[in-house]
């Protein structure tokens, strides 16, 4: 078999470009072109990709969204999540074999059904795009978030990156004919190695500090229990949670047809729907609003089969037989009933007043919690309609706001997670003002809040952060800037090294074609003049 025809020669041209010609300068240059696009789009998906994994902490937005939408419970962020992943690892391979083709000096003439699932990549990542820009703006900010946990590792990867593919960047320098090709491939390589070098100088991280200036860790709130591990929002849940050493049970209010408060997330057109078997209780029934039943009809719904069945965290297979049908009997809670649990563990209970009746739910609630016996000092009010109300009649309660520019000399804030800059957390601390953060899953969030010095989480996952001993990662800023120097440097001169071997080789190269044309030429013409040139 002829070097040209190599098994890794026919493979990778079979499945970059299924050419077996040698291309025209014009195919040549549109090759080029082609070669240019698969590189941004492999770029642009391994971005969109990184998003979709970062707002992964958020997944139940996506499809509680998706639930009201269509009244369907389905892991939507999961199913968007595959199609991405499947999206970036087809450009990723593409832009292998493109590469794989450069090494091997093979033609790069793209196959038009690899332009086409390209194009489908590229519309796929637009949607999902002005999804997030339009649809779950309120996630932007979680993404630049994530990048004071991720860009110094990222860094270090794209100097990882630019050291390898390097080579491929001076091999093609070197074979460029025209001066202005060279010029443009130069420029371009030194700006992105400028970018990526330096970019350290930009790079801040409140887990950027010395050890021993490690706040202490969070405490963890458990939001509607121990979601992961139960059915939200019932007493298995909330009793699993205090396994995890939660500090206060988070959970929402609404009052039957009878005003007797009990614990329920979903409202409005999605009442019960999600969390009951209401459909098939009671077919035909109003129950758009938790007033449109009693608290004996809302007693007999089951609470807990619509986990087993739809799995919304992919954690039922972790469950034990036992536990499993402890959960498939579920039913609602009552808040009277999560007072006495929290009273009888003394752990703080907080929770929002769903109901457009405020007035009137509020002092019901109210009567409820003071009547349970549980310790004021116990039970973090958090809904704002009716807060003098309550100041008056209950004194004892901590009262919490979710706007810091509304806490009226109070000392307690509950606020979503990426609505506080690091500073802003540490601000707030330095004033000793409790921070509460929600609602974070995550390990690399946890870590992040962690090193910015929050005071409490909310969280679904409670029984995988309570086992976290410091942050995923801690690094005193001098060591930092060390590693960071010295692999810029090892990257500079493994870069200059391979650009004078290959400078060297190209010369060389160039050097014996000239020799063996020039050769090939005294050949020719000795072989045409050998008639007349007289012999003997």
């Amino acid at each position: 078999m002829s070097p040209d025809e190599s098994c890794c020669r026919v493979c990778s041209r079979g499945l970059y470009s299924c050419h077996w010609k040698h291309s025209s300068k014009t195919e040549r240059k549109r090759a080029c072109c082609w070669f240019s696009i698969v590189i941004m789009v492999c770029l642009l998906s391994l971005c969109w990709m990184y998003i979709c994994l970062v707002t992964f902490n958020d997944q139940e937005e996506v499809n509680w969204n998706g639930f009201k939408t269509l009244k369907r419970w389905v892991n939507w962020f999961m199913v968007l999540i595959i199609i991405y992943a499947v999206v970036t690892s087809y450009c990723v391979l593409l832009l292998l074999f493109a590469l794989f083709q450069v090494a091997l000096e093979e033609p790069l003439n793209l196959h038009w059904l690899h332009k086409i699932l390209l194009f489908f990549g590229v519309m796929f990542i637009t949607l999902g795009v002005i999804g997030i820009c339009v649809k779950w703006k309120d996630e932007l900010p979680t993404v630049l978030l994530s990048l004071q946990a991720t860009a110094p590792f990222l860094q270090f990867g794209a100097v990882g990156a630019l050291t390898l593919l390097c080579s491929f960047v001076f091999q093609g320098f070197h074979t460029a004919r025209k001066q202005w090709s060279k010029f443009l491939i130069a420029v371009i390589f030194v700006v992105v190695s400028a970018a990526i070098f330096l970019c350290p100088l930009k790079i801040e991280s409140p887990c950027l500090i010395e050890k021993h200036e490690l706040p202490d860790k969070p405490k963890l709130i458990g939001h509607r229990g121990a979601p992961m591990l139960a059915p939200e929002n019932t007493m298995m849940s909330f009793n699993r949670s205090i396994a995890c050493g939660v500090t206060a049970f988070e959970t929402d209010v609404q009052l039957s047809k009878d005003r007797i408060p009990f614990l329920m997330h979903d409202h409005s057109t999605s009442f019960l729907r999600r969390t009951t078997n209401v459909i098939e209780k009671f077919p035909g029934k109003d129950f758009s609003h938790s007033t449109n039943l009693t608290w004996e009809e809302l007693q007999s719904l089951n609470a807990g089969e619509w986990f087993l069945k739809t799995d919304p965290f992919s954690s039922v297979s972790k469950l034990s037989e036992e536990e499993m049908e402890t959960a498939r009997n579920q039913t609602i809670p009552s808040l009277l009933q999560l007072l006495n649990l929290a009273k009888q563990h003394n752990i703080s209970v907080i929770f929002d007043l769903y109901s457009p009746n405020q007035k009137d739910d509020t002092v019901d609630t109210v009567n409820t919690t003071l009547s349970s016996g549980i310790d004021p000092s116990l039970v973090l009010w958090l809904p704002p309609a009716e807060r003098k109300y309550v100041k008056r009649t209950a004194p004892g309660f901590i009262q919490v706001y979710n706007n810091a520019n509304d806490m009226e000399g109070g000392n307690h804030l509950n606020m979503k997670y990426n609505n506080l800059s690091v500073k802003e957390i540490r601000e707030l601390r330095s004033r000793n003002v409790t921070v509460n953060l929600w609602v974070v899953n995550e390990r690399w969030l946890f870590s992040l809040l962690w090193c910015a010095g929050a005071s409490s989480v909310t969280t679904n996952s409670c029984h995988l952060l309570k086992d976290m001993d410091h942050p995923h990662w801690l690094m005193p800023p001098l060591t930092y800037k060390i590693i960071w120097i010295t692999l810029d440097i090892v990257s500079i001169l493994i870069m200059t090294g391979l650009y004078i071997f290959q400078w060297k080789s190209h010369r060389f190269c160039c050097r014996e074609g000239t020799e063996r044309q020039r050769n090939d030429t005294l050949a020719w013409t000795e072989k045409e003049l050998s008639p007349f040139l007289p012999t003997g």
